[in-house]
């Protein structure tokens, strides 16, 4: 049974990536909406517990949430990829659950 965890808030600013990240499983997803983007970004504090944690789960961001920031795709790290809306849509659907990190 896999689960979509979704992050809206920045790393720079709560724990909740960091939490997602100690709780996920392998085969899991998690989609970085909007604040949350900034836990894709080469330069987080939190880059190399999420470069570890690609090798079992995939990680997202939400493309028009980078846009928004002003974050191009090329600060994200390496591994990372984006989706829109309607790929955000089919990722819930795709996934058993989803768990929203507040």
């Amino acid at each position: 049974m896999s689960t979509l965890h979704t992050v809206n808030k920045s790393p720079f600013a709560t724990n909740a990536l960091k939490s997602c990240l100690d709780h996920v499983s392998d085969g899991d997803s998690i989609l970085l909406i909007e604040d949350g983007v900034y836990g894709a970004s080469n330069n987080s504090a939190m880059a190399d517990m999420v470069k570890a944690k690609m090798k079992q789960i995939s990680i997202i961001a939400l493309k028009p949430d980078l846009d928004a920031r002003g974050i191009d795709e090329t600060r994200l790290l390496e591994g990372i990829s984006t989706t829109d809306y309607a790929g955000f849509v089919e990722m819930a659907a795709k996934h058993d659950l989803n768990q929203a990190w507040l």
